[in-house]
């Protein structure tokens, strides 16, 4: 028998796997992660936390069949892009990451969209000019926090972190590169001029690895904090959504997956790379293909504010009460809408500056109108991408929902009825570290087949859109949608960044 672990370094918790390859999953254990939010619109996470996190999981997995250590042939680590993380000299962190969501940067955002020709740049990186930009966000360092940006001798992100814990390689793994605007889309290569804009040299940015390419091999010290063997290969890893889909089976072009965490993922398999800016460009794990995405910057964040905010006294989970409740209510929620743009917004209108909002209430209202306005709204945000992606000639063919959210079946049909097109369920999909334990698999040679992943997730019930619902969703779209245009400027006038 052989075995790989996958570890995910999530924005809401650290999740890891074990697999038996080829087609058991020996033990799954997690650890909270504590999102920190000091000013409105940041958003920012401990890099210690996630190798506590790491440590004690790859012991608890480990445990959960001893006799499987000696038969580890790799381990993979996912993690959010482009998290920024950035250490001293002697490899210690500076300072709190600063998250892929955090929108902080948006005058630095502006400087660079001054400095730059857009759209050479979109063609050149794949990505626009945005808050995700790994140089806007070490412009907001060197201004803020120059003191911390003049010790920076290395930038990488969050699984490039725990991979340089794991082995002492500092090196990064091509899907945070490119989404972090280092990268020529055309060779794959960092490219020194783009490194410049960040006011970095070239020497704190590390060698670039492809996912599935082994970048060195655990430590002893990495080796007596975890448990895992010394000398065991480690893979570069991947993009936390890439892992995630890959592993849901977004593999041939039309494949999307639709992700319902706290943040909303929409993920599809491409041929070839059509860049606009209004969505991110990824290469996919599988070499030569691409994976064009969005992300909502809070779907199930969102959710539980408002289950906070609203209806405490329910209890800590009222989820499945708020669904029942917003189950009575007829599509649309006889008027109420909700803007879910909680900590700004990421694609497909990169708008740091946009707020969540909630409009049309009236005294017949209650709980109920506003929890279906909101599970209509993450909804509409997924519709929205959809649309950009058929308007750039990407095949929608089949959708697949995972994630937290894809357990509320309201919250589903919603979906399914909004789209106008059937859902399959995944069930008990391990998330983004099945994709990473893959992707180590595949790397050591433990396994052969890209399909693999894919057999280790179980497929639930399909939900057929109801076709009763279309014209009242299609004018709620239209009008989510204005409701955002007609806000944008007075969110660009009173909205502090």
């Amino acid at each position: 028998m052989t075995c790989v672990i996958g570890i995910d370094i999530g924005t809401t918790s650290t999740i890891g796997i074990l697999i038996d390859l080829p087609d058991r999953i020996v033990a799954i254990a997690s650890r909270s992660v504590d999102l920190k939010s000091r000013h409105p619109g940041w958003a920012e996470e401990d890099p210690a936390q996630w190798w506590r996190n790491t440590c004690e999981i790859t012991r608890e997995l480990l445990a959960a069949e001893a006799a499987l250590a000696a038969s580890l042939a790799g381990i993979g680590v996912a993690g959010m892009v482009p998290a920024l993380v950035v250490l001293d000299s002697a490899g210690a962190p500076l300072r709190l990451s600063i998250q892929q969501s955090d929108g902080r940067c948006a005058p630095q955002v502006e400087q660079l969209a001054a400095e730059l020709d857009g759209k050479k740049f979109l063609q050149r990186t794949g990505n626009g000019i945005n808050q995700q930009l790994i140089a806007a966000k070490l412009r907001w360092l060197a201004l803020h926090e120059p003191e911390i940006f003049a010790r920076v001798a290395t930038v990488f992100g969050s699984y490039d972190y725990i991979n340089f814990k794991l082995t002492g390689a500092r090196r990064i793994e091509h899907n945070w590169a490119l989404e972090a605007g280092f990268v020529d889309l055309a060779d794959g290569l960092v490219a020194p001029d783009l490194v410049a804009l960040a006011g970095i040299p070239l020497t704190a940015l590390p060698p670039i690895a492809e996912s599935h390419a082994i970048i060195g091999y655990v430590s002893a010290e990495a080796a007596a904090a975890t448990g895992l063997p010394i000398g065991l290969p480690v893979v570069a890893g991947a993009a936390d959504h890439v892992a995630s889909a890959y592993a849901a089976g977004v593999i041939a072009p039309g494949d999307v997956l639709l992700k319902f965490g706290g943040a909303g993922d929409i993920l599809m398999a491409a041929a070839q790379a059509r860049p606009d800016a209004r969505l991110f460009m990824d290469r996919h794990v599988i070499p030569g293909a691409f994976m064009p995405n969005g992300c909502m910057a809070t779907t199930g964040a969102m959710l539980n504010w408002v289950a906070a905010t609203f209806a405490a006294h329910l209890g800590a989970r009222p989820h499945a009460e708020l669904d029942q409740l917003a189950a009575a209510i007829p599509a649309g929620s006889e008027g109420v809408f909700l803007l879910p743009y909680f900590l700004g917004e990421k694609s497909p209108i990169h708008d740091p500056a946009a707020r969540g909002t909630i409009t049309g209430l009236s005294l017949n209202h209650n709980i109920g109108h506003i929890w279906r306005a909101a599970l209509e709204s993450a909804a509409y945000g997924f519709l929205h991408h959809l649309d950009v992606s058929r308007e750039l000639g990407y095949p929608v063919r089949r959708l697949l929902a995972s994630d937290g959210g894809a357990k509320s079946r309201v919250w589903m049909q919603i979906a399914a009825d909004i789209i106008q097109l059937p859902i399959q369920l995944l069930e008990n999909h391990p998330g983004s570290c099945l994709g990473a334990a893959w992707v180590a698999a595949m790397g050591t040679g433990a396994a052969t087949d890209w399909e693999g992943a894919a057999r280790l997730v179980h497929y639930g019930p399909v939900l057929q859109p109801n076709a009763a619902n279309s014209f009242a969703y299609a004018t709620g779209y239209r009008q989510f949608r204005a409701l955002y245009h007609c806000l944008a400027p007075w969110f660009a006038e009173n909205t502090a960044i």
